[in-house]
């Protein structure tokens, strides 16, 4: 009986094997990077609880924008006194009061009041004139709520929700497309050493086992002079070539495209100040520090009087602390290091983003409350922000604004409204 027929069998089947493993290593991969999307955040409580009559959901925001770097909403002390169950301990009038201008309230010799300014140090609170009646008694129910609430639903810390969404590109990173190739490589190697062995054995069962070399050539031998062969054999050289220059090029190409590209920056800043005790142990609200990020296009850089409002009185020993009251008696800015940096022609308002929007520090900057020193995370660049227009939706609750815009898209589509759908992908909206 010929070999010729179960040899070219062994061969295409070996070949069909080889390709089948590749295509479904490559289907599961891609199935794999496409699942990396990430679920959206969710959404905040905003029914007001507890005893107070305001509106709780406007009291957070309140709270953790003037308050939560000095207080916290339970019993536990840090630069002030705890707040739980301040509804009961003072009357509404009184706290209104204190909350205006405390030291006017000390003045007059309110035995509570002057109790308690001895009782942390004579540490001056900071007047909060601005806000009415109104604000004051959101602040308040929301207290009342963050007590009443199972504590496993607790906010993240920094007031930035840990489960807020990550854009993701949904490309295969550098490093999957390496180990594709490199998989490709050595499947393409072990098909010749399979082919050669699957000849061999057939000459051997077929008795065809002469060689040049004669009859008392081993196994081994003829095993090591095939595979010479194959390796001398132009194509395989000429494969190998081809694979050599097809890596050589995507390597210049990802170079290429990552010029400017600072994903992973993580400067040395002229005072250790860490984020992961301020933001995430403490759980100070990152609008406390960065002023501008509600109100225009830059988040701003914290001034050192920021800095003291807490400092002045708490680990004012600590070498890091000294630096700023050296900056301050020296009438010296900290020259603190910028470590996210958009291009000069690219426009973007973080207002737009975080108070229109809705969107939480995390989604651009990482998980910003576990860095000890901050870097870049994401990489910023016009592909990322397109990516992110095409998938996010717009926030239309409760906004009139959108009324027409949402009738308008409904008639045309019937998935959600996405800021692509609303100029979000137009040169003019991000390019001057």
């Amino acid at each position: 009986m010929s070999l010729l027929g179960p040899k070219i069998s062994v061969k295409s089947s070996l070949l069909t094997f080889l390709l089948a493993l590749l295509v479904g290593f490559a289907q599961v991969s891609a199935q794999d990077t496409a699942a990396t999307a990430a679920a959206p955040a969710a959404d905040a409580p905003a029914a007001a609880g507890g005893g107070a009559s305001g509106d709780a959901a406007k009291g957070e925001a309140l709270f953790k924008n003037n308050c939560a770097a000095c207080h916290n909403v339970t019993a536990e002390k840090s630069v002030g006194p705890g707040l739980k169950g301040i509804n009961q301990r003072r009357d509404f009038p009184w706290l209104v009061d204190w909350i205006h201008n405390s030291q006017a309230v000390i003045a007059t010799g309110d035995p509570y009041a002057v109790k308690l300014y001895n009782e942390y140090n004579k540490a001056q609170m900071t007047p909060f004139p601005n806000l009415s009646e109104d604000d004051i008694r959101g602040i308040l129910a929301y207290v009342d709520q963050a007590n009443a609430a199972p504590a496993a639903s607790a906010a993240p810390a920094g007031g930035a929700g840990g489960g807020a969404a990550t854009v993701q590109s949904g490309a295969p990173s550098d490093l999957f497309t390496l180990v594709l190739v490199a998989l490709l490589v050595v499947m393409l190697l072990v098909l010749g050493v399979l082919l050669v062995i699957v000849t061999i054995l057939s000459k051997a069962v077929s008795g065809t086992t002469a060689t040049p070399e004669g009859d008392g050539v081993s196994f081994m031998d003829r095993l090591k002079g095939n595979l010479t062969k194959v390796a001398g054999s132009p194509a395989v050289r000429s494969a190998t070539i081809w694979v050599f220059i097809l890596l050589v090029a995507k390597a210049s190409i990802d170079g290429a495209y990552s010029i400017g590209i600072q994903q992973g920056y993580a400067p040395k800043q002229p005072i250790a100040f860490s984020h992961k005790l301020h933001a995430g142990q403490y759980e100070i609200n990152c609008n406390y520090c960065h002023t501008g990020v509600n109100r225009g296009k830059s988040a701003h850089i914290p001034a050192a009087n920021i800095c003291m409002n807490c400092h002045g009185v708490i680990k004012n020993e600590s070498p890091e602390v000294q630096k700023i009251y050296a900056a301050i008696e020296n009438n010296q800015p900290i020259e603190w290091v910028r470590v996210h940096n958009l291009p000069d022609f690219a426009y973007f308002n973080h207002s737009q983003h975080v108070n229109v929007a809705g969107l939480e520090c995390q989604q651009c900057h990482g998980e910003i409350q576990q860095m000890e020193v901050v870097e870049q995370r994401s990489s910023l660049t016009m592909g990322w922000c397109i990516d992110c227009h095409r998938k996010t939706d717009v926030n239309t609750k409760g906004n009139a604004y959108y009324d027409n815009l949402v009738q308008l898209h409904a008639k045309e589509s019937d998935g959600a409204l996405k800021v692509a759908d609303i100029g979000g992908l137009e040169c003019s909206k991000c390019h001057y």
